[in-house]
């Protein structure tokens, strides 16, 4: 069967202009992401990204309005270090397993059937302490630009550059004269 999407509402002709587009999770390869240690580990699959969407790209330049993933987290280990995005929200749904979730100086756990939601400028961590896979989605919608704050690092990352950096403080004429 094919599935198509409709021209905007207000469009009286209600033309079909491409099929829709579909896949299969369980089929979707999951990419490792580790760091040299082992200290963050987890393994994805990009369902965004399997349907089309280019990353970190929004509406503005073909992709869609949101980014969604699923997640695997191995016991002993985080998704990555604590940060906080300076735009971007992130929703978090919980699939099977336990973790403990850092949330600026308190911590939550999270298990199976849980969603929660991580707004702009909450520094956040996923950590799993137990003995088996913690698995969850996450949806973070895709703003043109965003900023993200590593507090225990003093870095910063640039989206949708992906360059990382710490800050040095200058004049505001600095090299501009």
């Amino acid at each position: 069967m094919k599935l198509y999407r409709l021209l905007k509402p207000d469009d009286s002709s209600r033309s079909l202009i491409s099929p829709m587009k579909k896949i299969n999770i369980h089929t979707l390869p999951e990419e490792e992401q580790k760091s040299p240690t082992g200290k963050y580990h987890s393994f994805c699959k990009n369902i965004s990204l399997a349907l089309g969407a280019p990353k970190d790209v929004g509406p503005w330049g073909g992709g869609h309005p949101f980014d969604l993933q699923i997640r695997r987290v191995p016991p002993g280990a985080a998704v990555c270090p604590q940060h906080a995005h300076t735009v971007q929200w992130e929703l978090f749904v919980v699939i099977s397993g336990t973790a403990t979730i850092r949330v600026d100086a308190a911590t939550h756990t999270a298990q199976a059937g849980d969603a929660f939601v991580q707004p702009p400028g909450t520094a956040h961590q996923i950590i799993n302490p137990g003995t088996e896979d913690f698995i969850f989605y996450v949806i973070a919608d895709n703003p043109p630009a965003d900023s993200t704050w590593y507090p225990n690092s003093k870095k910063w990352m640039l989206k949708p550059q992906r360059k990382l950096f710490r800050m040095t403080e200058v004049d505001y004429f600095d090299g501009e004269e």
